[in-house]
Parts: C-alpha cells; sequence; structure tokens
C-alpha cells in the first residue's frame, strides 16, 4: 500500500510515518517544503513531494493513480480565516483522491462533543466541516477524533506542560474544568496504521486512552509526575480571550493555536466508545497507555547517544518544533 501523507512535517505526521513503514507500507511524504524532511530520521525511507493543499494543481500532482490511501493530517489555525482554508483543501483533495481512485482517506480529528453545533468552538467547527466533506469521497474514509494528545512536542501536552512549568501557582478558569480523555501519540500511531487497512466502512471514531478525569487533575498529574505541584487556584469570570492571551506570553506554543486549543477546552472532551480498539487493532493488541505512563515517558530526557531511530516516540526526536524543546527545560 502506497501511503500519501499529507502533513508529514507535523508531530503526527512525524510519529505515524515510521510505523506505517514498520508495517510494510510505502510512504510518500507530502510537504510545503520536501527540504524540511531532512529534519527527520526516516526522512530517507520515503518518497518526498511538493504539496500545497490550497493549490489545486500541486494536490493534483500529489494525488496520483499510485497512491493508494491518504492519511490526511492538515490542520490550518494560523490565519483569520482558516475555516474557510481548510474545507477549501479538503475539497481540493477530495476531488484529486475521486479522479485518481484513491481507495482510503484517513483523517486525523478532533473529538466533536455532544454540543448543538453553534455552540462548538471555531476550531471544532472547522474539523466537523472538513470531516464532513472528505467523507462525501468515493473512497472509504476513517475519521479518528482526538481529543488531547500526549507526547513531547505534541502542540495540546506543550501548553499544558509549559504552563504547569512556569506558573508557581496553577490558575485554572471555572469554564475550563470539563473533562479530557487523552491518548498517547503511539497509540494514535497505532489506531492510524489499523484505520488505513481495516475492514470498516465510511465513518468516525473517537479515540481515547480510556481515562477520563478533569482537566485540572490532569495539570496535577504531570505536575506530579515532574515533582513540580503547585497549589492551584479556580476561579470564576475569567474570560477566555484573556485567558489565552496569558497563555501566549507564558508559554513558547504559538498564539494562534494557544486560542483554538483553549476554546475546546470548555466542552468535555471524551471518547463517546471504545470502538476503536476492536475495529481497529489486532486481537492481541495492548491496551493503551495510561495517562501516568503516557505523562511519564513523555518527560523522560532523551539519551543523546541512541539513535533516534531508537529512541522513544513519546519523547522529543529531531524535528520537533525548538518551542516545544523548551518546555522540557523549563
Amino acid at each position: 500500500m502506497n501511503v500519501l501523507v499529507m502533513g508529514a512535517t507535523g508531530y503526527i505526521g512525524s510519529r505515524v510515518i515510521p510505523v506505517l513503514l514498520d508495517a510494510g507500507m510505502e510512504v510518500t511524504a507530502g510537504a510545503r517544503k520536501p527540504g524540511d524532511l531532512d529534519a527527520f530520521w526516516w526522512a530517507e525511507r520515503v518518497r518526498r513531494v511538493e504539496l500545497d493543499v490550497l493549490d489545486e494543481a500541486s494536490v493534483a500532482a500529489a494525488v496520483t493513480a499510485d497512491v493508494d490511501a491518504i492519511l490526511y493530517l492538515v490542520h490550518g489555525m494560523a490565519s483569520d480565516d482558516f475555516r474557510e482554508a481548510d474545507l477549501e483543501a479538503a475539497r481540493l483533495v477530495r476531488a484529486a483522491a475521486d479522479r485518481s481512485g484513491v481507495r482510503r482517506i484517513v483523517y486525523v480529528s478532533g473529538i466533536i462533543p455532544p454540543v448543538a453545533e453553534e455552540e462548538l468552538s471555531e476550531h471544532l467547527t472547522s474539523r466537523l466541516e472538513v470531516e464532513r466533506e472528505l467523507h462525501e469521497a468515493d473512497a472509504v474514509v476513517v475519521t479518528l477524533r482526538a481529543a488531547m494528545v500526549l507526547g513531547a512536542s505534541s502542540t495540546s501536552f506543550e501548553l499544558m506542560s509549559q504552563l504547569a512549568a512556569r506558573l508557581p501557582v496553577t490558575v485554572v478558569p471555572a469554564w475550563m474544568q470539563s473533562d479530557v480523555e487523552p491518548i498517547a501519540v503511539v497509540d494514535l500511531a497505532r489506531a492510524v496504521s489499523g484505520a488505513l487497512t481495516a475492514d470498516v466502512s465510511t465513518r468516525a471514531f473517537s479515540v481515547g486512552g480510556g481515562e477520563r478525569l478533569p482537566y485540572p487533575r490532569l495539570i496535577d498529574r504531570y505536575a506530579d509526575t515532574v515533582e513540580k505541584r503547585r497549589p492551584q487556584v479556580i476561579l470564576p469570570g475569567l474570560p477566555e480571550p484573556l485567558v489565552a492571551r496569558l497563555a501566549t506570553l507564558i508559554t513558547d506554543v504559538p498564539s494562534s493555536t494557544v486560542t483554538s486549543l483553549m476554546e475546546s477546552l470548555r466542552e468535555d472532551m471524551v471518547a463517546d466508545d471504545d470502538t476503536w480498539i476492536a475495529e481497529l487493532l489486532p486481537e492481541d493488541a495492548e491496551r493503551p497507555l495510561s495517562i501516568d505512563e503516557a505523562l511519564r515517558r513523555s518527560v523522560a530526557q532523551p539519551d543523546p547517544t541512541v539513535p533516534a531511530s531508537q529512541r522513544d516516540p513519546m519523547g522529543r526526536l529531531p524535528g520537533d518544533p525548538s518551542w516545544a524543546a523548551a518546555a522540557a527545560t523549563a
């Protein structure tokens, strides 16, 4: 199977591609700047293609007849019109996939909470719009809806860890006491690999690690892991824009991403079932990592004498953004 990975230089892509290669799949890594792939240890094992998902000609040139499946990892949060851009990209990819006879598309999205659509954040609304567009494709389309992804350099993990490490007191807005069900990036990678080959029809799976807890409690669990427990104060009346602005000043996470992630924390971000385990993983597959084990592995310092190909993908790896590495030394 030849899998075209769109968004190969992103965090999820960097952890999933080695899993696909180990499963015997051929990988074509799509990136706006193919040279950026040099930063990753697996770069020489993939075919590269220049890809701009907002350029119809570029998408058509990448989605060729020899592409069996597409792994869609594209999410735009850096501009004011990201919803429009995300939807246009999905339209172009769906059309190209239909023309080329792509048999499967796997899209990694976010948990969609059970609220009225008009109450969803802009970030989640965009994810849902993209999902619906891709699901119109002729191919089997499997959407994996994930909440917080645990692993060093995961944006949501870095936001939490940097805030916890840099504030003498953990201030939690009252509206941020919703439940979250994290999933370790290694388990999400397993789900992606399974979704590419499983005997399923077009549908969406909620993928979680199996443990739900209030977001403030997750912060405490992280603080216990790094032995930096801070007093925690729940404050009512803190508006989301103010909290997002303060978070951008305290952390190194890009500001547009902070705003999108903060908006999503107002609702419970938990999987509605665990059917993904039975339907996407082998019968003898191990259960997902516990939160404590995932946190422990995420904060472990990598051994620079060990080749990147042999390091724990839960930890930092070459190619991770420089702003993410700062969390480990905060």
